[in-house]
């Protein structure tokens, strides 16, 4: 099979799709009780959406010559710490895991960045390091081991491309079903197909991900406070 081949323009246009739909499912989630069934539905491709970018550059040609795994590690470890005060207090009481509940989606693209980082790395000593990481990362944040293993899959097929990786590729994003309860995430499959053969010329905003989602964060739990004096419950 032929090496996915995206423009950068396009995977910038991807990351802002993304940025989009996760936004609009956030108001849907934490402003609308999630009573917004279309708002819902198209929210489910944004995790596909933003792993397939990240899998995506992680894979490019020495990357791992470049440093791009530690600065993009270091980036989302510091961002995912400054969106979890209003990630913890949005969805305080209905989190479930750990004492305050998983870890954020950075952590979770975290996870994945660490995880590649380590196979890339080779030898056995990594590779069991990775594994490891795997194992306790997936069950401390986000959509758990499926949002890992589905970063890992991506990550294979862009390196190595072959029906048994783009069959990885498709379980894995299948079993977004046990966290969704429906196979919207699926969607984003043949998205990302079309815009192989898109040349969008968008300009790279190479700091805006990772301003926006702690920032998104805190402004709807702003708004949340005088809509709850004014009566409003939240669940």
């Amino acid at each position: 099979m032929k090496p996915l081949r995206l423009s950068d323009g396009t995977v910038e246009a991807l990351k802002w799709l993304g940025l989009i739909l996760m936004t609009g499912d956030h108001v849907n989630k934490y402003l609308f009780n999630s009573t917004l069934p279309v708002l819902f539905e198209a929210g489910r491709l944004c995790l596909p959406i933003f792993v397939f970018v990240l899998a995506y550059n992680l894979a490019r040609p020495d990357a791992l010559a470049h440093g791009v795994y530690v600065r993009t590690m270091e980036r989302l470890a510091i961002f995912g710490i400054f969106a979890s005060v209003p990630f913890i207090a949005l969805n305080f009481g209905h989190l479930h895991g750990w004492p305050f509940g998983p870890l954020n989606v950075l952590f979770s693209l975290l996870v994945i960045t660490t995880t590649v980082y380590m196979v890339e790395k080779g030898g056995i000593f990594n590779r069991a390091v990775a594994f490891g990481v795997f194992l306790l990362g997936g069950w401390l944040v986000e959509y758990w081991w499926l949002a890992v293993a589905l970063g890992l899959a991506f990550w294979i097929y862009c390196k190595q491309p072959s029906w048994i990786t783009a069959a990885f590729v498709l379980l894995s994003c299948t079993s977004l079903w046990f966290i969704n309860k429906n196979l919207w995430a699926m969607a984003a499959l043949p998205l990302i197909m079309i815009a192989t053969y898109i040349d969008i010329s968008v300009p790279r905003l190479r700091w805006i991900f990772y301003f926006y989602y702690p920032f998104h964060l805190a402004a709807l739990w702003l708004i949340r406070i005088p809509m709850s004096k004014a009566g409003y419950l939240f669940f």
